[in-house]
């Protein structure tokens, strides 16, 4: 069960630093305006907005990361930020897209269960 609760740990890790190449690097580009539904005028003007966004999911990464380097003794450090990426996709979900609730809320919450049931 550690090793599955680690794994869902690390691939929202994965997710959060995929947002940021996303977000940072590709938001006015093809990908990132295919991914996100824009117009090339609102992601030309948001780019600034987008890539600050994009910092954030990079620190989420690495604090997962972080708890991860400490193995088991670090799943205080992993639930805090999984609860932070909880916190901002239930936001994101009731004020941007519903989507988000999906892709970056849920995989977090099952990520702190695993964590909380492999003790």
């Amino acid at each position: 069960m550690r090793i599955i609760a680690e794994a869902a740990v690390a691939l929202v890790a994965l997710l959060h630093a995929y947002f940021l190449v996303l977000e940072m690097f590709f938001w006015t580009r093809p990908l990132g305006l295919r991914v996100f539904g824009l117009t090339p005028e609102f992601a030309a003007a948001s780019k600034t907005l987008a890539a600050n966004q994009g910092l954030y999911n990079g620190f989420l990464a690495a604090g997962l990361a972080w708890g991860l380097a400490r193995g088991e003794s670090g799943d205080a450090i992993k639930i805090f930020f999984l609860a932070c990426v909880i916190v901002a996709g239930v936001f994101g979900g009731l004020t941007a897209s519903r989507k988000i609730l999906w892709v970056q809320a849920l995989p977090a919450v099952i990520a702190v269960l695993l964590i909380l049931f492999a003790r």
